[in-house]
């Protein structure tokens, strides 16, 4: 059990300062919602920390604590495994750098911290902060990531730097490649943990986890939301995880949030394949108002490649039970549905439910919404609405009391930006599974993907490139090759002889270490 409270009142040493561009924390302009572990450790203020911590805020111009660092500083401090949850911009960065003063050793020129981020932009945006926090320390921090060359990568590690914060697939590479060595690892930082065990990732993440050395490593989380399969996942990585939430009027764990989405109604369809995009859900069902709706939902996610099906009062007994066997099983991401068809149906791994139209009653919202959250887990509805249907959408929640948010429709740089990555994680998986053999055959097209990236756009290189990586996608969402569309199995862990014998050499699965 946590425990709950609301953090006002609290002391003025302990009030957030904020850097150029930093958003203000949760709280500022109104209560925040802390959840603490059972056994919950006391705040610290700036002046109660060890000098060089307070150096370092000096050096990055913090002049006091934001609250989650001031909560969750005590945790790390004292090696306890935490899972943070915090909204983008509070200072969770700082709350993982900070401790590394402390707890690693500058005269050992080894890897001692790794911090693990989805993206090599957020690499880059830590080891920047690492740098700055370090400075004049004698720990150093180094970023590796994909999308560039190794050298300058393994000068670094070579060198002997303390910290190392990088994307997985590029870690893992460091790592067949014998440039990384993680026997000194003390910390282990999962940074935008939602995002970790959400895109593509949790392959990779297994097999570095079979490189950690035979003894506990101080592991912990930080994301602004925990959905259900994060929490579930997170067990796999971390020794009797505790938790600590902030967030503003409620807490993000185990509740339903409530959006909607403005768009013309002729952008429905449109709308619909960014958000999948981008929310990425373990599982989804699409709630239309007629089965014409429903067949056409159904046509277009079919289309864009996605694992969907539908269900309505036309199908038969039989097929009805197939469709919903699937779902249950996890064969089956997508589901569009009209509200008659969809009494009943109770999956526990649904993350999300989207409304594409307001229901024609205010008591089927209730029922669609639902759907989801259940048994305490959370949740997410996303309604798609006109003008009008806003309108009718808030009147309902007004009538339920229901908080809705409005959730800005992502643009097609977002779809290509989370696309990509996704894209990145898969393509760097399959070529560490590749046999000599097909290393040799590929080699054969290294001239050619060459004049394909360099050729002019109208030459079409581009085109072509972009149309193989399409499909490669769409064969890996037919596939359901990632981890959040229902239960992870063992066996897609990329299985290659070397990390087998150098797991048999560590003592067998190395599970307890994260």
């Amino acid at each position: 059990m946590a425990k709950n409270h609301l953090f006002e009142g609290a002391e003025p040493g302990n009030q957030p300062s904020l850097r150029a561009g930093q958003a203000p924390a949760a709280g500022l302009s109104g209560e925040i919602s802390v959840s603490e572990p059972e056994d919950a450790l006391p705040a610290v203020a700036l002046e109660s920390l060890p000098e060089s911590v307070r150096a370092a805020c000096g050096r990055a111009g913090w002049q006091t604590l934001t609250r989650v660092q001031s909560l969750g500083l005590p945790y790390l401090l004292g090696g306890r495994d935490i899972m943070v949850q915090s909204r983008t911009g509070s200072g969770k960065t700082g709350c993982y750098l900070l401790p590394f003063l402390r707890r690693l050793s500058p005269e050992r020129k080894a890897a001692q911290a790794l911090v693990l981020t989805p993206t090599r932009e957020l690499a880059i945006q830590v080891a920047r902060e690492a740098a700055i926090l370090l400075a004049d320390t004698g720990v150093a921090a180094a970023a590796v990531y994909g999308g560039v060359g190794y050298r300058q990568q393994t000068e670094a590690l070579r060198d002997g730097v303390q910290v190392i914060v990088g994307t997985p697939g590029r870690v893992l590479d460091h790592l067949l490649r014998r440039t990384m060595n993680l026997d000194d690892l003390r910390c282990l930082v999962f940074d935008e943990a939602d995002r970790l065990l959400s895109i593509g990732f949790y392959p990779d993440m297994k097999e570095v986890q079979r490189w950690l050395p035979p003894r506990p490593v101080h592991t912990c989380m930080f994301s602004a939301t925990y959905p259900p399969h994060v929490l579930k996942l997170a067990e796999e990585f971390m020794r009797r995880p505790a938790m600590l939430s902030l967030s503003h009027k409620q807490v993000h764990v185990a509740e339903v949030r409530h959006l909607f989405c403005e768009v013309k109604p002729m952008d429905k369809d449109r709308a619909l394949v960014r958000l999948l995009e981008t929310e990425n859900p373990a599982q989804a069902i699409i709630f239309c108002n007629t089965k014409a709706n429903v067949h056409y939902v159904t046509g277009v996610l079919q289309g864009f490649g996605y694992s969907a099906d539908e269900i309505s009062s036309d199908l038969s007994q039989v097929r009805r039970e197939e469709v919903l066997n699937k779902i249950r099983n996890g064969g089956l991401r997508y589901l569009a549905a009209t509200d008659v068809a969809a009494r009943g149906i109770d999956i526990p791994s649904l993350s999300h439910v989207f409304l594409y139209e307001p229901p024609e009653e205010r008591e089927s919202y209730i029922h669609r919404a639902g759907r989801t959250g259940r048994a305490g887990a959370a949740g997410t509805v996303i309604s798609l609405v006109d003008v009008m249907q806003r309108m009718e959408l808030e009147r309902i929640a007004r009538h339920y009391g229901i908080p809705v948010a409005e959730l800005p429709l992502p643009s097609d740089e977002d779809v290509a930006r989370v696309a990509g990555a996704r894209v990145m994680a898969l393509l760097e998986s399959r070529l560490r599974k590749l046999t000599g053999l097909e290393r040799l055959r590929a080699e054969r097209y290294t001239t050619l993907a060459r004049e394909l990236a360099n050729a002019a756009e109208e030459d079409g290189g581009l085109a072509l490139l972009s149309m193989l990586l399409d499909d490669f996608h769409r064969e890996a969402l037919q596939e359901n090759r990632f981890p959040d569309n229902g239960p992870v199995r063992e066996e897609t862990a990329p299985r290659v002889g070397r990390r087998r014998r150098s797991r048999r050499r560590r003592g067998g699965e190395t599970k307890e270490n994260f």
